[in-house]
């Protein structure tokens, strides 16, 4: 095992400060600030984009006390995973990664909707989402699409 260490970026500023409450996050808009020691044009050229990969830190919660099967949200009526196949934020480093619309960008001040993290959360890199990285082909259970059903909604 090899340790490492990250350090944040920036910091995200919204409405939600509550993070239990995890659907309807479609609609939230986010501003990202970025550190100053990056300088006031470490986001030049990202406007150019319609969306950006948010990686970020799920700091309010801790790491699983094991790493059997679970139910994604403890649902009944969802099938048992392993934790890679699994999105939550309980997991071995607690990395969350959302791709964003680019509401706006000015200086070091980056806005997005649909960024799922609540205002305070330690974002750990900013990549732009770029067609040529995306799978094609792309397939998934049919359980993933009644789990994620109220995610994104308004």
């Amino acid at each position: 095992m090899v340790d490492f260490v990250v350090s944040s970026i920036g910091t995200v500023r919204n409405d939600r400060t509550d993070s239990a409450l995890t659907d309807h996050w479609g609609e939230v808009t986010s501003t990202i600030v970025v550190d100053e020691r990056f300088g006031d044009d470490c986001l030049l050229g990202l406007a150019e984009f319609s969306h950006v990969d948010v990686f970020f830190v799920f700091d309010r919660t801790t790491e699983r006390p094991d790493y059997r099967p679970r139910r994604p949200r403890g649902r009944a009526d969802l099938p048992e995973v392993g934790v890679f196949a699994d999105r939550g934020p309980r997991r071995p480093n607690r990395i969350g990664m959302t791709s964003c619309a680019i509401t706006s960008v000015k200086g070091r001040e980056l806005g997005v909707r649909g960024l799922d993290a609540i205002t305070g959360t330690p974002v750990v890199d900013l990549k732009p989402t770029m067609a040529e990285f995306q799978p094609t082909g792309l397939r998934q259970p049919d359980w993933v699409g009644r789990l994620m059903a109220d995610y994104f909604l308004p």
